[in-house]
């Protein structure tokens, strides 16, 4: 469940962070030898997107702006899970890792709609 906003002090604490900060390093490793760059290319880039955009949310100032990022995160999370059906389809991901991965990002797409569920409830920051 999301902590109060004001035991939160920095990015690290934030949950829904840590989580799509080891979902990035799982889809890097599921990419090892793959040597489609532009397939590669663009599925890393949407990791990471989820994960930084929750970070550029959070150093914002306000709410408005933290529910921004994480919108943006979200719709990232949305284009990684489309670009890990074709990684299956392609055969960069066996089944089983796919499914992990897409069940992964579906947690953060929810628990990211949580926090920003969260935050409309406040004029301030607290989480």
């Amino acid at each position: 469940m999301i902590k109060e906003m004001a035991t939160i002090k920095s990015l690290e604490e934030l949950q829904v962070w840590k989580h799509s900060r080891e979902l990035v390093n799982e889809v890097y490793r599921g990419l090892d030898g793959c040597d489609d760059h532009a397939f590669r290319d663009q599925i890393c880039r949407s990791a990471i997107s989820v994960m930084n955009n929750i970070a550029e949310g959070f150093e914002r100032n306000g709410n408005r702006e933290f529910i921004q990022f994480l919108k943006i995160s979200k719709g990232s999370g949305g284009k990684l899970k489309s670009m890990l059906y074709l990684g299956e389809d392609l055969g960069y991901f066996d089944k089983e890792t796919a499914s992990k991965l897409r069940n992964d990002i579906d947690k953060i797409i929810f628990k990211t709609g949580g926090l920003i569920k969260h935050l409309k409830q406040f004029k301030t920051r607290k989480i």
